[in-house]
């Protein structure tokens, strides 16, 4: 890894924040001369070159776009992405090619890269009256047969930091980016089961009385999530417990330890005023508020301690050993709360930086709250330099080509991801998108908007209760592979071309992935009665009948998720 410095950085990026930053410099092959720099009227803009045939991934959850080569992205955080913009809940500054380097920008600003462009060549003449008849075609950028420039623009700021990292494959590169940010997050094995999010208004005794049914029923779930009702202010929070729903909170936690379940409870971080933590919070908040609630300013300790001190007192003493923090991204093409960019923070973030570093920050709070407690907990916004916190993120939206997608990315960016499972519009639809969500890092069932249990709806209990079941089989090599990600910073899901870097076929596939290193997984959805499936040059068995299949591309239909294992 290499460390170049243009121009003059801005004080508040997201190493600065990163609190098990490992820097091990050393010298690199990439040439550095190739970097052009200038400052201008809008920031500061760095550009260099990409070869004909240099393959561009990464830039974070990126839910609707995987290769990005002649792509422009404005890595912003946004929960409501509508097309392959670069909005994310997780935008990411980094990116990865298939020329053995990848490189960070340290920064919190909505930077604007373009992945390959001509510049001006004073080109000479060449005569070409042929008609191009569809749309696609016509603004397809990438048909440039030529070294291309990128382009990477950072508004506000008059310099850069940029890291560079080098590897053989785009699994060696993430690993290098991974470990430069303290390594993959350790997480403990009961985290890794089936999680069921309960619905938002349940009383005490409806969760009592759905722990038991689980139980009775056979069907495995390690961690029950309580949803907005269990506090009596939810928009904004008051983290305090409802009394009416939950009158004997404490009985019904303790009923739910008792049973063997872990909790989860959700949360956002924009405190109403009837919260404890409401007045000793007002002087290290923003000056917006969301939801008539403040915005602490998580970059400042007095913040964080007040914040987390509440949570262990009164919340993670009770045995609660999982948060859900929801809302900690932004919302501009769905729905229209959140913050400004305009807003100013104690700390010196205005609001675009404290977008892109909010879940971060967030999550530092709740782990200091959390202590010595392991815990594998959910967030819905992650930036760079996150691989070490035990979140995995999720979303509001809910099309599953794109749940797929992020299985798919969210390795390429140190980050996790759930596909998780909620409503659906038949039978075919929840088992595909449970088949989906078994074989992801975190098996999530969320019915908070569900007053009946979601599966009740099609009557397939007996077949959830086997793909929860074999969630609970696959856990031990789920463990093993997060435990390799803390180690080695190798992600426990890969695309596809971060292992098989060389191989081009791979490198357009946003639908299979490599699980915990011995699968291969290419689910499929309820429209599809039949996929394509690419296995790449190697020795493969089919996980369910352990016969032999040969390497390359296959038509598959079967009920099942098709299901490979790399021999």
């Amino acid at each position: 890894m290499k460390k170049i410095t243009f121009g003059t950085p801005e004080p508040i990026v997201p190493s600065q924040f990163c609190e098990n930053l490992t820097p091990m410099e050393t010298e690199v092959s990439y040439d550095c001369s190739k970097f052009q720099f200038k400052t201008t009227s809008r920031g500061c803009l760095l550009e260099f070159p990409l070869e004909y045939g240099e393959e561009v991934f990464g830039f974070g959850l990126q839910l609707k776009g995987f290769n990005h080569k002649s792509h422009k992205l404005q890595l912003r955080t946004n929960s409501d992405p509508v097309a392959n913009t670069g909005d994310s809940h997780a935008p990411v500054p980094f990116f990865v090619t298939n020329r053995g380097y990848g490189m960070y920008f340290d920064t919190a600003r909505y930077i604007e890269v373009c992945c390959g462009y001509g510049k001006n060549l004073h080109r000479t003449p060449k005569p070409d009256n042929s008609i191009i008849a569809t749309a696609e075609d016509l603004y397809r950028k990438c048909g440039l047969r030529e070294t291309t420039v990128m382009s990477v623009e950072i508004p506000v700021a008059k310099g850069i930091d940029v890291y560079i990292f080098e590897g053989e494959t785009i699994t060696d590169i993430v690993a290098q980016y991974n470990l430069f940010s303290g390594g993959g997050c350790t997480v403990p094995e009961w985290g890794l089961g089936p999680i069921y999010r309960c619905y938002a208004k349940n009383t005490g005794q409806d969760v009592r009385a759905m722990a038991d049914y689980l139980q009775d029923h056979h069907i495995p779930v390690s961690i029950m999530g309580l949803e907005p009702g269990w506090q009596s202010s939810s928009y904004s929070c008051s983290y305090t417990w409802d009394e009416e729903r939950f009158s004997d909170y404490k009985e019904d936690v303790a009923y739910l330890l008792e049973k063997g379940y872990h909790i989860n409870l959700w949360e956002h971080a924009f405190v109403n005023a009837t919260s404890p933590i409401y007045e000793a919070l007002s002087e290290y908040s923003g000056d917006y508020e969301v939801w008539q609630g403040l915005i602490p300013d998580f970059s400042m300790e007095q913040a964080k301690d007040i914040f987390a001190k509440y949570h262990q007192d009164h919340l993670v003493s009770m045995g609660i050993d999982g948060f859900k923090l929801d809302e900690c991204d932004n919302s501009d093409f769905v729905h229209d709360w959140s913050f400004p960019n305009c807003t100013q923070f104690p700390g010196g973030m205005d609001g675009e930086q404290y977008h892109q570093l909010f879940g971060t920050l967030y999550m530092q709070t709740i782990m200091q709250a959390l202590g010595d407690t392991p815990t594998l907990s959910e967030v819905r916004n992650a930036g760079a330099l996150a691989a070490s916190y035990p979140f995995v993120l999720y979303s509001d939206l809910y099309d599953h080509k794109d749940f797929i997608r992020g299985v798919v990315n969210a390795g390429f960016s140190g980050l996790l991801w759930t596909p998780e499972v909620r409503d659906a519009v038949s039978k075919q639809d929840f088992i595909r998108r449970l088949q989906t969500n078994v074989f992801s890092v975190q098996c999530i069932i969320n019915a908070w908007y569900c007053e009946r249990t979601p599966w009740l709806e099609f009557d397939c209990e007996q077949e959830v209760r086997e793909l929860l079941e074999l969630r609970m089989k696959l856990v031990p090599m789920l463990k093993e592979a997060f435990d390799l990600y803390h180690e080695k910073g190798i992600p426990p899901i890969r695309a596809l071309v971060m292992d098989y870097t060389e191989d081009e076929q791979t490198y357009q596939i946003d639908d299979q992935y490599l699980f915990c290193d011995k699968l291969l997984v290419a689910p499929m959805t309820a429209e599809e009665e039949e996929r394509k499936v690419y296995l790449p040059q190697g020795s493969w068995v089919d996980y369910w009948t352990k016969e032999p299949v040969a390497s390359g591309w296959h038509t598959v239909k079967t009920a099942q998720i098709p299901v490979y294992e790399r021999k």
